[in-house]
């Protein structure tokens, strides 16, 4: 019913869906990423891309993916496509040669419960680079 593909985020027409799914997900609650950097993903149900998911390399945590963006459209939440798309990024990651995936979450239960799920445990940074209330994240993937 669902599945996971890493895509090519230099090319335009993946570019553009990525920045529709962005856009249908974070609304104006996020800058658009720019997507020819690191990796990404999209999640399809049936042909239709439904959700994506981003990772760049960490510029706070040494040898590490920084696990920068998530969004799965509001009908298709409920389906574990945010782990899903966790997943993915971790085995990216190994591929890589990283020894662990780093992000954050700021007033998101929803994701925050997800990086529970997945193994992440809340940890202080040296140097936060989030809000206050801002949530971080890392798993050891090694």
């Amino acid at each position: 019913m669902y599945w996971i593909r890493e895509v090519d985020g230099h090319d335009d027409e993946v570019a553009d869906t990525l920045t529709d799914l962005h856009r249908l997900t974070f609304f104006d609650g996020a800058p658009i990423p720019e997507f020819e950097l690191g990796h990404w993903w999209l999640g399809f149900h049936q042909m239709i891309p439904i959700a994506f998911a981003g990772m760049v390399p960490s510029t706070r945590a040494h040898n590490s993916g920084y696990f920068c963006r998530v969004g799965v459209l509001k009908k298709h939440c409920g389906n574990a496509l945010q782990l899903r798309l966790m997943r993915a990024v971790e085995s990216r990651a190994r591929r890589n040669g990283w020894s662990s995936v780093v992000s954050d979450t700021t007033d998101n239960p929803a994701s925050a419960n997800n990086f529970i799920r997945a193994g992440y445990r809340l940890y202080q940074p040296s140097y936060p680079w989030g809000y206050p209330n801002t949530l971080y994240w890392r798993k050891s993937i090694r």
